[in-house]
C-alpha cells in the first residue's frame, strides 16, 4: 500500500506541474476578438475571416464570436499597420496574405511595419491564383498562348488587372509578360471583386487573382479561367488547366492566408488562439465555406507558419528584382 500511495502523490505532483505549464493557464479568456483584413467584404480572404471568427465564441480563446473588420487599401498594409498598433492581449488578430510579409519588404524601402512586429498565430487557408478573360478577348482565345498571341496583337487593349500593385497576383502577371515578351500592362484594383466585376463588364481584358473569386462568374459563362497557378490541377476547377501545363512553369506558387497577432502577444494567448483557428478549420460548414470561393483550409502551428512565410520571402526575392518593381515604379 506504501508503494501505491507514493505513486499516487507523484502522480498527483507530476499533474499540477502539467497544469502549471499547460498552454492555456496563464490565458485570460478575452470577450470578443476582433480580426482586421485588408481588403473589401466578400473576397476570398474575407470569407476565411468572417467563418473562422465565428466559430470562436464559447472556445478557450473567446467567451463570443470575433467580428472582421475589412481595411482594404495599399495591398493590405492598412490593416497590419493597424494590427501593430492594437493591444497584444488576443483582443486583435489580423488575417493578411502571405504577400504581404514575404513579398513587400522586397519592394517598400519604408514600410510601417515588419515582420518583428507580428506573432505568427496559424496558417488557415492555401489559394491557387487564376488568369480569366472576359467579353474584351475573343471567344477563341482559350489558352494561355492564345491570349498572349491576341495580346500582341491587341496592344492597345493587352492588360490584366490585380487586387493590388506588388501582389503576387500582379506579379505572376508581369513574369508572364517578361517571359514571354509580350507588352502586358498592369491595372491594379483595392481588392478583387472591383476588378473582376470589370472583366466581367469588358472593361479590361484580363485579371489575376485568387480563382475563387472567378468560380461564381465562370461557372455563370460570364468569363472563362484560362490557367491556375498551383503546382496540381484546382479541384475546383479540374477542366482548367495550370500554368505548368501551358509551357509557365516559373508561374507556379501556392498562396495563402495566415492570422497574426501583434508581436508582444504572450504565448499562452497565442496558444489559445491557434487552437481555436485550427478547431474552426475542421468543421465541415467552415471547409464547405471555403469550397464556395476556391480555398483550401490548412491550420498550422505558428512555428510552421513562420517557416512558409520565411520560404516565400526567400523565393520572391530574385523574381521581384527580374521584375523590377518598386514602390515608386
Amino acid at each position: 500500500m506504501t508503494t501505491t500511495r507514493r505513486q499516487f502523490v507523484q502522480a498527483l505532483g507530476a499533474s499540477a506541474a502539467l497544469g502549471a505549464f499547460h498552454p492555456f493557464a496563464a490565458h485570460a479568456q478575452v470577450e470578443q476578438v476582433k480580426v482586421y483584413f485588408g481588403f473589401p467584404a466578400g473576397s476570398s480572404g474575407d470569407t476565411v475571416a468572417r467563418r473562422v471568427a465565428e466559430k470562436w465564441g464559447g472556445t478557450a480563446f473567446s467567451k463570443n464570436a470575433g467580428v472582421v473588420e475589412n481595411k482594404p487599401g495599399a495591398g493590405g498594409r492598412i490593416a497590419l499597420e493597424t494590427l501593430k498598433a492594437a493591444p497584444a492581449d488576443g483582443s486583435v488578430l489580423a488575417l493578411a496574405q502571405v504577400s504581404a510579409l514575404a513579398n513587400y519588404p522586397h519592394i517598400y524601402s519604408k514600410m510601417n511595419y515588419t515582420d518583428k512586429d507580428f506573432a505568427p498565430v496559424s496558417i488557415a487557408a492555401v489559394m491557387h491564383h487564376g488568369l480569366a478573360v472576359g467579353p474584351m478577348v475573343p471567344a477563341s482565345v482559350k489558352t494561355v498562348k492564345d491570349f498572349l498571341a491576341w495580346a500582341k496583337a491587341n496592344p492597345k487593349d493587352a492588360s490584366y488587372g490585380s487586387p493590388g500593385a506588388g501582389s503576387t497576383p500582379h506579379f505572376l502577371g508581369a513574369l508572364l509578360g517578361i517571359n514571354s515578351g509580350v507588352d502586358l500592362r498592369h491595372v491594379p484594383y483595392r481588392g478583387s471583386i472591383p476588378g473582376v466585376t470589370d472583366v466581367v463588364g469588358g472593361q479590361v481584358a484580363a485579371m489575376v487573382t485568387p480563382h475563387g473569386d472567378f468560380i461564381a462568374n465562370y461557372k455563370a459563362g460570364k468569363l472563362r479561367i484560362l490557367a491556375t497557378s498551383g503546382p496540381k490541377r484546382s479541384i475546383y476547377v479540374p477542366d482548367v488547366p495550370t500554368f505548368a501545363e501551358q509551357g509557365f512553369p516559373e508561374l507556379t506558387t501556392e498562396e495563402w492566408f495566415g492570422f497574426y497577432a501583434p508581436a508582444a502577444t504572450p504565448k499562452p494567448v497565442i496558444a489559445a488562439a491557434n487552437a481555436a483557428i485550427n478547431a474552426a478549420l475542421k468543421e465541415k460548414s467552415v471547409i464547405d465555406s471555403l469550397a464556395i470561393v476556391g480555398l483550401m483550409p490548412h491550420g498550422s502551428t505558428p512555428e510552421e507558419q513562420a517557416r512558409w512565410q520565411k520560404a516565400e520571402y526567400d523565393s520572391w526575392g530574385p523574381l521581384i528584382k527580374k521584375i523590377g518593381f518598386t514602390a515608386e515604379s
